[in-house]
């Protein structure tokens, strides 16, 4: 008897070396795991993460370090604010983050010496944008973005979404629902979705970057470094350019002619630029910023 019962342990230790040898053969294939217990690769969205988070960038000079990224007061004139209000309103900061960059946005040039440069003020932008984005999509794996942005803003944004639809972002393209561009300074006729009045004209970037050198004692610090090489790849169907007729900032005739003039026209930001919360010409049948708020809400709502 005990003969046996050690011949039948023998057995029993070869079986189980032998299906656990077969099992790390096989070590490359999905086991699988428990009921309820997610997979090693399934990213988690904790429940505090906002449904989507709606990325404001004011203009020159409507921006500020430091600023309340929900509650700015930097300008409380701030184009900008008369979208990212109505959305606040809107919808609950539990589903919907309404979140405002903070920066120095400000534009050196002959008759503001002391000023930030524009290139150094666009770089911060930036860099302060991709921080927010990496950050939430670290914590937030699932929740999606809505960009939006005016003047020296919509630059930034422009910039940042080329970057993400051409897939070498900070975020993947997917995450991206939308992003809408008011008087982009790198504006391209084509490049991206027009929702509003035609304009044949070229963003102040592209017009003035054959003569960079010239428009420098202007504006210093201002590089024109013309139009987004690759547009907006993945993102051409989701960005949205919106632009005013003779607006010199992304209305500029691609030939500019006098190069000083075409810059100091730069520095003047004309009334045009100013007045897109009230301006019938741009969207006809409302305002561009009107448009974007419901633009954005219908975004959301998906």
């Amino acid at each position: 008897m005990r003969k046996l019962l050690t011949i039948l342990a023998v057995l029993i230790l070869v079986l189980l070396i032998g299906v656990g040898t077969f099992r790390f053969l096989r070590s490359g294939d999905d086991i699988p795991l428990p009921p309820g217990v997610p997979q090693p690769t399934e990213l988690l969205q904790p429940d505090w993460c906002p449904d989507v988070e709606v990325i404001a960038a004011p203009g020159t000079w409507e921006s500020a370090a430091g600023d309340d990224p929900f509650h700015p007061t930097a300008n409380e004139y701030s184009f900008m604010l008369s979208i990212t209000r109505p959305l606040q309103e809107r919808f609950s900061p539990d589903d919907v983050k309404v979140w405002t960059l903070p920066y120095t946005a400000q534009f050196r040039s002959i008759n503001s010496q002391q000023e930030m440069t524009y290139d150094e003020s666009r770089q911060e932008g930036q860099q302060v944008l991709e921080t927010e984005l990496v950050t939430m999509h670290d914590q937030c794996p699932y929740t999606d973005f809505i960009l939006a942005g005016f003047s020296q803003g919509a630059v930034i944004l422009g910039d940042l979404a080329s970057q993400i639809g051409q897939g070498g972002g900070v975020i993947p393209a997917e995450r991206i629902r939308g992003a809408v561009l008011i008087a982009d300074g790198r504006r391209e006729p084509g490049v991206g979705q027009n929702p509003g009045t035609w304009v044949d004209g070229v963003g102040a970037e592209v017009a003035l970057q054959p003569l960079n050198l010239l428009v420098q004692p202007v504006v210093p610090g201002a590089t024109m470094r013309g139009p987004r090489v690759g547009g907006f790849g993945e993102l051409q169907d989701r960005t949205f350019d919106i632009c005013a007729p003779d607006d010199s900032i992304c209305d500029a005739p691609r030939n500019v002619g006098n190069a000083i003039e075409r810059a100091q026209a730069l520095v003047a930001a004309n009334g045009v630029h100013a007045l897109y919360a009230s301006n019938p010409d741009v969207i006809p049948g409302t305002t561009a910023n009107a448009w974007v708020v419901e633009w954005a809400s219908e975004l959301i709502a998906q």
